[in-house]
């Protein structure tokens, strides 16, 4: 159990404390609901989670199959639903490898990175749509 403390600081804003290390993350709701933009939204958390969350559990993957992945990059999209309940309704990822296609260790981070804890906690009406660029093709 990881325990974090979040501390609402007005004008919506909150910070969140991890337990464990006792770092800080700031939050401030979106422009388009009442904010100001000033930080990341609660959302854009869920969005950055899941990046990041592909990123180190292929990095888990590669470091035991000595593979450098020095260089990847993963940029999420976040698009909310004009429907209620005011939701997330996608998060497109698109990942760029820096090693090339064809590498015999390919399809190992490729199903690494679709099975990271955070994706399997995604509701799946949440469309998540997974583009990869491989560093032979440019």
């Amino acid at each position: 159990m990881i325990e974090i403390q979040i501390d609402y600081r007005g004008e919506l804003h909150c910070e969140a404390m991890h337990g464990p290390s006792t770092a800080l993350i700031c939050t401030d709701a979106p422009v388009d609901n009442h904010g100001k933009g000033e930080s990341f939204s609660p959302t854009d958390l869920l969005a950055a989670a899941l990046g990041s969350c592909m990123a180190t559990v292929m990095g888990i993957a590669a470091r035991r199959k000595d593979v450098d992945l020095k260089g990847m990059r993963i940029r999420v999209e976040k698009y909310m639903s004009d429907e209620q309940p005011r939701r997330v309704s996608k998060l497109a990822v698109k990942i760029q490898m820096p090693i090339e296609e064809d590498h015999p260790e390919r399809k190992l981070l490729q199903a690494t990175g679709h099975g990271c804890p955070v994706r399997h906690s995604i509701h799946p009406d949440i469309e998540v749509p997974v583009t990869w660029v491989w560093a032979n093709q440019g």
